[in-house]
């Protein structure tokens, strides 16, 4: 038996080279990026539910982009706030301010994909750049470095949402590495010609591409996913580019409480799920080896099986994971988060855990 999960262990360990440094040295490896501005007439999309306080703060940084052609589209889905309010005092103050009111409508309530529907269709400009209201762009040239990246083929273009650092905060560095792994993974994925998801919080894709899959129509019921789904059904190797400049990011507000966190991930795990097949496999069996390598060598170290072979594969996991991690975080200006690499990575692995076994008893709570 112990024999058995030796070799079961070394199966894990070749399986997890293949990601890190076949897969994800795709992304991590790269050369960094370069690109020629195309200055195509844009519109940027928010849609906010509640937020009065960040859409005040953060839509005059939008205002303040270095472009030339561009709107931004402004969506109130209904909100109980003042965020309708702060909206139309933002449309008498900027002309390129577009404001979208939406209204309960008892089929769609609290849908933020309908509300998001509206405004795509409102937009004047055929390139749409997406980004909520509780971000805001690291530079002025966040527009011009998105843009650029879009060609004749290439119609959808994911960027890099960042949180916020928030100093003496240990669940912030764990937001923080999990922010970093998953774009490594849907960066290289995509650069691999696999494209599989994005986030709502940077993202781009020319108009014609929300219609050629009906919009979000094929998952409207399912209340999360506006960007994932969406980039699940609608990219393609073809069709779908990275950008990860520095002047790309858009920084979010991270959540303080362990709870509010946790919630977060029961939605994003449970989004997951109607993923296509090829990609949750690929996710599941990423997680599963993840899993297995805390496990195995636990038993194989209690009972001494080759212990020295073990503890030197433990090792040269660690390092090769260590590295490609390392340079991405390097691309992602994340490099602080490394530091805690192997407990953060042991307590997201069980956090995991935790949440599917939390959404097998219940479903999480979507949309504000």
């Amino acid at each position: 038996m112990l024999l058995i999960i030796f070799c079961l262990f070394i199966a894990v360990i070749l399986v997890q080279f293949l990601y890190y440094v076949v897969f994800f040295g795709k992304f991590s490896f790269a050369k960094p990026q370069s690109s020629t501005p195309k200055r195509v007439p844009l519109s940027v999309i928010v849609c906010a539910k509640n937020e009065e306080e960040n859409v005040k703060n953060f839509i005059p940084l939008l205002a303040q982009q270095n472009y030339p052609d561009y709107e931004i589209v402004l969506i109130d889905d209904a909100s109980s706030d003042e965020t309708l309010e702060v909206f139309e005092a933002f449309e008498k103050e900027y002309s390129n301010v577009k404001l979208v009111k939406v209204e309960n409508n008892e089929a769609f309530w609290g849908n933020k994909k309908f509300a998001l529907t509206l405004g795509i269709k409102a937009a004047k400009n055929e390139y749409l750049l997406f980004t909520d209201a509780d971000c805001y762009p690291q530079s002025t040239e966040w527009i011009k470095e998105m843009t650029a990246h879009f060609t004749k083929e290439k119609t959808i273009v994911l960027g890099y949402g960042a949180y916020e650092k928030i100093k003496g905060s240990f669940l912030n560095k764990i937001i923080r590495f999990e922010t970093l792994l998953t774009a490594t993974q849907y960066f290289s994925w995509t650069r691999l010609g696999k494209p599989y998801m994005g986030v709502g919080r940077n993202m781009a894709y020319k108009r014609e591409e929300f219609f050629k899959v009906r919009g979000f129509m094929d998952h409207m019921k399912i209340r999360s996913g506006d960007d994932d789904l969406f980039i699940n059904q609608a990219a393609t190797a073809n069709n779908t580019a990275i950008c990860y400049s520095p002047e790309s990011v858009t920084f979010s507000k991270p959540k303080t409480s362990f709870k509010d966190w946790f919630k977060q991930k029961r939605r994003h795990v449970a989004t997951a799920q109607h993923y296509k097949s090829f990609d949750k496999i690929q996710l599941a069996i990423f997680y599963v080896t993840q899993l297995l390598f805390i496990i195995l060598p636990i038993v194989l170290l209690a009972f001494q099986f080759q212990w020295i072979i073990v503890l030197s594969l433990i090792g040269f996991r660690y390092l090769f994971a260590w590295l490609s991690l390392g340079f991405a975080a390097g691309k992602l200006k994340e490099k602080d988060v490394m530091y805690w690499f192997p407990i953060i990575e042991i307590f997201l692995i069980f956090t995991q855990l935790n949440v599917m076994l939390t959404n097998s008893i219940s479903k999480p709570v979507q949309w504000k």
